[in-house]
């Protein structure tokens, strides 16, 4: 099937926090409610066929009682990272999670005690921080650095964090949020092995995994060898991918069943069970050969976006910089060359040019 990811759809009126000028105004203040909002991790495609028949045919059923997480649901999750990451998972490592920020809370509350240190690489989204904060833990910056044009991990700041007895997780953004980077398999391995030197344990979110433009490949964590895939939890959702974040389903792989036995303590005592009964049935559709159609299909589209992108900026921004992303959909851009300072940045973009 041939998909038209140039349609314009209006998204106003429809609970979009993109895009009802009442939530743009709730969140950024009045000047912002007629912005085009640029913020957030949010497609404006619409999904697979597939899954928009799946979920109509659930809807016409009329009933929408409590769901629980059949077998179908189970080979999709499987075979997707079978099929698109060359990864076979048992049905014993799966946890469904509402989405991966609250799985963030349950992991650092069951991992982790108060006062203890966790280590992220900013910039990165932003929800990691706001997380180890609420939860009374302290965060610790391993900031990436930018060398010839790409961001890369600071090797020597991290192995010295993580020598600290109090430092107990590290947050891997793979593929990064929001510079763009797909980290090789050699930088992980080498941020592996000192989390594993120091007994941090790495919560690596992937929910961008399946969003790698060409010329680029995504190594899963979990796959660098036993040792690695014992000391991780992978975080995965079919939200960003396939634009379904609305429902709510999110899936952690956890190969250690000590780690996992107490996320999952945690779990029980938040009351977390069934997912979205819509989550159910639109992950299970999308994880299928139809999902994988539209979604290299996507793939296209979004390589031809960031080319125009970088090309827009090269002839109408030149003292903006931006290093064109290896995965996810999102642009970062560098205005340091450009603005005065952040204030003066702000009103340009939310007064002068909306």
């Amino acid at each position: 099937m041939k998909y038209n990811f140039d349609e314009i759809i209006s998204r106003e009126r429809t609970h979009s926090v993109k895009w009802d000028p009442a939530a743009l105004a709730k969140i950024f203040g009045a000047e912002a409610a007629d912005a085009l909002p640029l913020w957030v991790a949010d497609m404006d495609f619409r999904c697979p066929q597939p899954v928009i028949d799946a979920l109509r045919q659930r809807v016409e059923h009329g009933i929408f009682g409590y769901p629980f997480l059949d077998d179908d649901y189970f080979a999709a999750v499987r075979w997707w990272q079978s099929a698109r990451h060359h990864w076979e998972i048992k049905p014993e490592w799966i946890v469904t999670v509402p989405g991966i920020v609250p799985a963030l809370n349950f992991i650092i509350r069951s991992l982790s005690e108060e006062g203890n240190r966790i280590i992220i690489q900013q910039p990165v989204y932003s929800p990691f921080a706001e997380t180890i904060k609420k939860n009374n833990r302290v965060v610790v910056n391993n900031a990436l650095k930018l060398e010839n044009g790409q961001y890369v991990i600071d090797f020597d700041d991290l192995a010295e964090k993580a020598k600290d007895p109090k430092a107990k997780l590290l947050i891997l953004c793979s593929p990064h949020n929001p510079v763009g980077r797909v980290w090789s398999r050699d930088e992980l391995q080498q941020l592996g092995q000192i989390c594993i030197e120091n007994d941090v344990i790495v919560v690596s979110d992937e929910i961008h995994n399946d969003l790698i433009l060409p010329g680029h490949r995504h190594t899963t964590y979990a796959l660098l060898g036993e040792p690695f895939a014992m000391n991780c939890i992978i975080c995965t959702a079919p939200s960003k991918t396939f634009n379904l974040a609305g429902l709510q389903t999110s899936n952690l792989f956890i190969p250690n069943p000590q780690i996992k036995q107490k996320l999952d303590r945690e779990l029980s005592r938040s009351s977390i069970h069934a997912p979205n009964l819509f989550g159910i049935v639109a992950t299970t559709a999308a994880y299928s050969p139809d999902g994988l159609e539209w979604l290299e299909q996507l793939l296209a589209y979004l390589d031809g976006n960031a080319d125009f992108i970088q090309q827009f900026i090269q002839n109408r921004m030149p003292r903006v910089k931006y290093v064109k992303p290896q995965g996810t959909y999102l642009a970062w851009l560098d205005f340091r060359e450009a603005v005065g300072d952040h204030k003066e940045l702000e009103n340009k973009i939310k007064k002068d040019a909306k």
